[in-house]
């Protein structure tokens, strides 16, 4: 792919264009032109691009059209900018960068900002610079989040790799990073942790963008010493005082809908009916597996539904695009319609229902009719990536086993509570019984396992969740397991669990799920177990047979697979599981699985 000159570089040729003096690459004509900077539709307007960028915008761009020059009529459609995803995870889409920005082109979206936080976990800086090196080899533009926070609870879980002050500061360097991921070790930063204060420093020094994380219903003295530490964004609010508070500390407010997380009605009433300024909201998906990409869409899928739920399509067009850039200093560079700017714009016939029917990026047609055009390039991912499963022994049914505390006939035991559509669980408690001095999961609750496969200990947690409505005989087993990447069990049968452990172990890594000792479904993830390099449609099949076997188990939640990946996510109230134990984030600390016996 050939670089995109700079603005300074393409400079004289965008503006001997713009004056007429020279023949542009490319004319789009007679559009209604989506303004973003003043909030307003331009009917007649055209654009002149050269050298992917925008040099003429205006209300014609005649004088612009010479030999060689492409010209497009809109027929009246409106032309928009390219969508920006504030925050997001490559990863969580099973898919590499090159096959994630393959599925996404055709829904419109042209510019991401990625933490590639998972795999960091999993291969430390040696993963995030092969995410960083493919995302820049894209014909959209990816931007990459040093991750800050492997392990993003020190004490509480184990990794494959740690990142810390060091290495930030070596990542700042990098020619596509834009700033630090999610800061998600938030009681550290009140608490005024060294390593995380001067990870934030480092990435100040450096002049850029510090990502927030702060997943607690606390807006008191914690949260405002938060804010103080340097986040500048939060994509964990759940509720409109969340986004509320956050745009008050001068944050940006990150609403999230991505697979499972619905943030986004609940909290865009800070703007739609209370009435604040929308300049401090963005638009982001943070998780959307395969599934969504292929059948649903990304930044498409959420700017219509901001506009469902009562924002109006300028504004959330604004919440999309120029929000997102200028909050990562990159007003100049991308997020609307503007003379110097990377050309990237979509054509659509309805602001409303928002059909992406021609998408642009840095002036070439990328995508059109739903179907991507041009080569995304794949990186060759090294073997040390794709052998990342390491279980250290084979694991049988007794593995699985809660022993019961000596002479107890029943105990009551902390339950991982399941919450649809939510990122947070509850902490729950059940009353279960013993057999021959093993506890047994009834009632809706099942087992919960936590296999470490990264050093190759052997060592296996057991806990208990509710929630996912399964029944019979069955297990299903991931070794996405954010954020440390371990391996999550989740069954109803030891057997089964042992049986969809040691599947993974074969395969590298992946999601399976076993009922009655057969396998029902398998997706492999070889990258890291985390991702596919193979296409997203056939990831997304392979999801999707997941998805059917898990409800053939039982289970009715919605996109139940990223609640099982969450299991273990040690920074999200408010009860986990680690390979150290029972996590209660409400404290943060380890705590016992039974509260009492009889």
């Amino acid at each position: 792919m050939e670089r995109l000159k700079t603005w300074g570089e393409a400079a004289p040729s965008l503006i001997e264009v713009a004056a007429g003096r020279a023949p542009a690459d490319l004319v789009v004509r007679n559009a209604k032109l989506v303004n973003v900077h003043t909030r307003e539709v331009l009917d007649g307007w055209s654009v002149a691009v050269k050298d992917g960028r925008f040099a003429y915008v205006g209300p014609d761009a005649g004088h612009c059209i010479g030999d060689g020059t492409e010209v497009v009529d809109a027929g009246g459609r409106y032309l928009a900018p390219g969508l920006c995803d504030g925050h997001m995870h490559i990863e969580s889409g099973m898919l590499t960068p090159a096959e994630f920005a393959r599925s996404v082109i055709p829904h419109g979206t042209t510019t991401m900002f990625t933490d590639p936080h998972e795999i960091a976990n999993v291969l430390g800086l040696e993963g995030v610079r092969l995410m960083h090196d493919e995302a820049l080899m894209q014909p959209v533009s990816i931007y990459t989040q040093m991750p800050s926070c492997a392990p993003s609870a020190p004490g509480l879980e184990t990794t494959g790799r740690e990142l810390g002050p060091a290495e930030v500061a070596e990542a700042m360097a990098w020619p596509g990073i834009i700033g630090l991921g999610e800061m998600m070790n938030f009681p550290g930063v009140v608490a005024g942790d060294d390593k995380m204060l001067a990870e934030m420093a480092e990435t100040a020094k450096a002049g850029k963008t510090i990502g927030g994380h702060y997943a607690s219903p606390d807006l008191g003295p914690a949260f405002h010493a938060y804010a103080a530490g340097g986040p500048a964004d939060d994509h964990e609010g759940t509720q409109e005082s969340d986004a509320v508070a956050r745009m008050r500390q001068g944050m940006r407010a990150m609403l999230r809908l991505g697979s499972a997380w619905y943030d986004v009605k609940a909290q865009i009433t800070a703007v739609t009916e209370k009435g604040l300024d929308p300049r401090g909201i963005i638009l982001c998906t943070d998780d959307c597996h395969s599934g969504t990409l292929v059948h649903d869409g990304h930044m498409n899928r959420v700017y219509r539904h901001a506009v469902e739920c009562g924002c109006d399509p300028l504004v959330a067009m604004q919440m999309c695009t120029i929000n997102t850039a200028t909050h990562f200093g990159l007003e100049r560079e991308l997020g609307s319609i503007a003379p110097g700017r990377r050309a990237d714009m979509i054509l659509t016939s309805d602001l409303r229902a928002f059909p992406v029917e021609t998408v642009w990026a840095r002036g070439i047609k990328v995508a059109e009719g739903g179907e991507c055009l041009v080569e995304c390039p794949h990186l060759d991912w090294p073997a040390s990536a794709r052998n990342t499963v390491h279980l250290g022994r084979d694991l049988a049914a007794a593995d699985f086993e809660i022993a019961a505390p000596e002479g107890a006939n029943a105990v009551k035991a902390k339950v991982i509570g399941v919450v649809e559509n939510q990122a947070p669980t509850k902490a729950l408690t059940a009353e279960l019984p013993v057999t021959d001095g093993i506890v047994e999961g009834e009632g809706g609750v099942c087992q919960i396992a936590l296999v470490e496969r990264h050093r190759g200990t052997g060592g296996v947690v057991n806990g208990f969740v509710s929630g996912f409505g399964y029944e019979g005989r069955m297990a299903m087993a991931s070794t996405v397991a954010h954020d440390s990447h371990q391996m999550i069990v989740v069954g109803t049968d030891r057997a089964n669990m042992a049986a969809a452990a040691m599947r993974l172990a074969e395969v590298g890594g992946g999601v399976t799920l076993f009922r009655d000792g057969a396998e029902m479904a398998l997706v492999e993830l070889p990258v890291a177990g985390l991702m596919s390099d193979d296409h997203a449609a056939t990831v997304a099949a392979k999801a999707q047979r997941l998805g059917e076997a898990m409800a053939a188990c039982g289970c009715t939640l919605n996109n139940a697979y990223m609640q099982h990946s969450l299991l273990a996510l040690v920074v999200i109230p408010e009860l986990r599981i680690s390979d150290l134990g029972l996590v209660d984030v409400t404290r943060f600390e380890l705590t016992d699985l039974f509260e009492q016996t009889t």
